[in-house]
Formats: C-alpha cells, structure tokens, sequence
C-alpha cells in the first residue's frame, strides 16, 4: 500500500468558519507517513549522536546525558530550520502553505521551527499564549503543531481554550515547576476550560496566537510525544519580537519586518527571559 498523502483539497467553508470560531483546526494527514517518518529518523538521530547542530545553534540545546530530568535530557531543538535542510523543507511545506494562506486570507511569513522529542516522564508545558512571546503586531501568529508520534492526554498532547483567540495577551502567572518545564502560566479567563486534542502521526494542529494552550507531563511508560512545531503571522503585519529574525517567505527567501519595541504586557525584561516557550 502506498504511503503517499495526495496534496490537500482546499479546506472547506464550515473548517475556516471553525478555526475563526474556535481558534483552532485540526486538519488530518497534513504530512504523509514517509515525511514523518523521515523527521522521526533524523531527529533521532541526533539524539544518537549520528549528525550534530552547529557550535553556533547549540546555546539552546544541551542534553543533560545523566539528569533525571527527561525534560534536560532530551531538550527541545530550536530554529532547526535555520541549520538543517529536512527542518527548513518542513516549515516552508506547500501543503502548510495552502492551509495557512486560508486560515490568514493573506501570505503567510515563517518565523519559529522547534522539535519536541518529550520523552515518558517528561515535564509538559503550562497554559501560555504564544503571540506573549512573538509579539506579533497589529495581528497575531499562528501555530502549526504537527504530531511525529500519536498525541493523546496520557502522553503529554496538547491542550487547547478553545475561544480564547480574542483574550487579550496578558502577564503569565508563574507555574507548578513540578508539571511544567516552563516558568508562565496564563489562567483561562471565566467560563472557559482547556480540552484535549488528539493528534495522530502527520495530522497538524493550526491555533491563533492569542489561543490559551499547554500540555501536560507525559505519563505513558513508553510512548513519546515527538512534535514539530512551526510558527507563522501574516505578511501584513507590522512588526515582531526581533529574537525570531531572520524571517523566511515561502519561497525561502529572507524579508524584513520592524522589531516590536514593546516588551508586551510584562514589558522587555520578562518576556526576554521566557524567549522561546
């Protein structure tokens, strides 16, 4: 039987009208099992020691080989895209192109490339607002979280508010160090809860960037929960945190955009230490 994953039909009408709704879609068999197989094998890789990332991309990846911290020991990579081919070919996917462009109504601009390995018994990641972070503006960002491995509550899947994609970015609270890997926190507002998603291997899930989200600790004995995950905003926006240059179009090329000088809701100095989450 063939692996191979037709190129997507554009996304229906009631899909757009859900993601504009809800501030998420989850959109089926974006990557076929060869892709991720193929992002599966080399990442792994590198935790074998059978490729290596620049000295000059390395500040954000530095396994903890004896911790007991699964979260140090198998930290997450970050901008693969700017050092390693297979990641850049992902981020800059047409498939992604033709989802993101329908869910934008404008072009899309890539930012943030990240690989999550989240090994069993590995921290999760509190609720948090990714938009806090990328300081998009006027608009917002956009995710594209697509599952290496089956995603699911037991092993630490995403969480999602739905209808939060309207919430103001606010300053996080700190979070339970004990279930979380990182220090934000940002509560739902009243009368919305987060709920769990369920990704299955190459389905991709798209959220706003004011969209409150997280995952739990991943508490399968044996299951990891690879994820790779790619950030977007739309190329009518004005400007964005300076720490996700250089910026690609879809064709690969580098474009220049105003760096966003103000610091967001908690102001410079917080969001320069919760970079990257």
């Amino acid at each position: 039987m063939s692996t191979t994953v037709a190129e997507p039909q554009l996304l229906s009408r009631e899909q757009i009208a859900f993601y504009h709704r809800e501030g998420y879609l989850i959109v089926p068999q974006v990557f076929s099992p060869d892709e991720v197989q193929a992002i599966a094998n080399h990442f792994d890789g590198l935790i074998q020691g059978r490729w290596s990332i620049p000295p000059e991309y390395q500040n954000h990846w530095v396994p903890e080989t004896d911790s007991p911290d699964m979260w140090r020991r198998y930290p997450r990579v970050m901008f693969p895209h700017r050092f390693d081919a297979l990641s850049k070919r992902m981020l800059l996917h047409p498939r992604v192109h033709v989802i993101l462009r329908q869910l934008l109504n404008d072009e899309p601009i890539a930012a943030q490339s990240m690989f999550y390995f989240k090994a069993p018994g590995s921290r999760g990641q509190a609720l948090h607002q990714d938009n806090f972070y990328l300081q998009v503006e006027p608009h917002t960002c956009i995710a594209a979280w697509t599952a290496i491995d089956p995603a699911t509550k037991e092993n630490g899947g995403l969480w999602v508010v739905p209808n939060t994609q309207d919430h103001e970015i606010v300053c996080p609270e700190v979070a339970d160090e004990k279930e979380s890997a990182f220090r934000d926190f940002v509560r739902p507002p009243p009368g919305k809860k987060a709920i769990p998603t369920h990704l299955n291997p190459g389905d991709t899930l798209f959220f706003n960037g004011n969209v409150i989200h997280g995952s739990g600790p991943n508490r399968h004995p044996t299951l990891w929960r690879r994820s790779f995950i790619c950030h977007y905003f739309p190329a009518s926006a004005r400007c964005i945190n300076r720490g996700y240059f250089p910026l690609l179009n879809f064709n690969g090329d580098e474009v220049s955009y105003e760096a966003s000088t103000s610091g967001g809701p908690c102001g410079v100095e917080h969001a320069a230490l919760s970079y990257g989450a």
